[in-house]
């Protein structure tokens, strides 16, 4: 009984792994498009996007060789997504926000994932938690990076958050002992939900906020 569960959640977690790979190289390679790389740089995009955060949480679970670069599956992934939207962009850009979209399906499936990784390797609820929401929020980080941008986690609405909301769900399932696959579309669906209505309504956390003098004076640094 305990082999065949353990053999549902580590399906479950190729599934999540694999679509948010997906996705995320969906993200990547779109912000490569509109910024204008060729086809090497679309394509380098694509996978750093979508592997990032998985590799990280890997590392850090002592699960080595990272999945991302010891399963053809994961590059496969990537590169399908890439060269899709490299070829397809008019069709893919007829989705509104379409790298949000996808940015925050990946979001979702990476955080859900990781935490019910973490939760496998036998980490503690709090940290599982926040495994998953670092192998959401990871791929997105480099990929911003790569193309001179702030990354979207510390400038946009409620991003790490909804990926802890998320990673907080699967670890709630996991201490009440509900099913896996459920608990993991639940905390998936209000990841996902969260984010868009952040976009949609423009929720975001409290920002920092400087005396008036110093915005003048980083005003006028910035002015010249």
């Amino acid at each position: 009984m305990k082999e065949h569960w353990l053999a549902r959640i580590q399906e479950l977690l190729l599934t999540l792994d694999l679509i948010g790979t997906f996705v995320f190289a969906l993200s990547g390679a779109t912000t490569g498009v509109t910024h204008q790389l060729d086809l090497f740089g679309v394509l380098v995009l694509s996978f750093i996007a979508s592997t990032v955060g998985g590799i990280m949480r890997d590392l850090l679970l002592g699960a080595v060789p990272p999945a991302a670069i010891s399963d053809w599956r994961y590059f496969g992934m990537s590169l399908l997504a890439g060269f899709a939207t490299f070829f397809c962009y008019p069709l893919i850009a007829r989705l509104r926000h379409a790298v949000l979209v996808f940015d925050g399906a990946g979001l979702a499936l990476f955080a859900v994932s990781g935490t019910q990784k973490a939760l496998t390797y036998g980490l503690n609820p709090i940290m599982a938690a926040l495994l998953g929401m670092l192998t959401g929020i990871g791929g997105g980080v480099a990929r911003d990076l790569l193309v001179t941008e702030i990354p979207t986690v510390l400038r946009t609405d409620l991003y790490a958050v909804a990926a802890l909301v998320g990673a907080l769900v699967v670890v709630i399932g996991h201490l009440l002992r509900l099913l896996p696959n459920e608990t993991a579309l639940v905390g998936a669906a209000l990841c996902f939900g969260i984010r868009l209505c952040a976009i949609y309504y423009r929720w975001q956390v409290p920002k920092a906020r400087l005396p008036r003098q110093s915005r003048a004076k980083a005003k006028k640094s910035d002015n010249d």
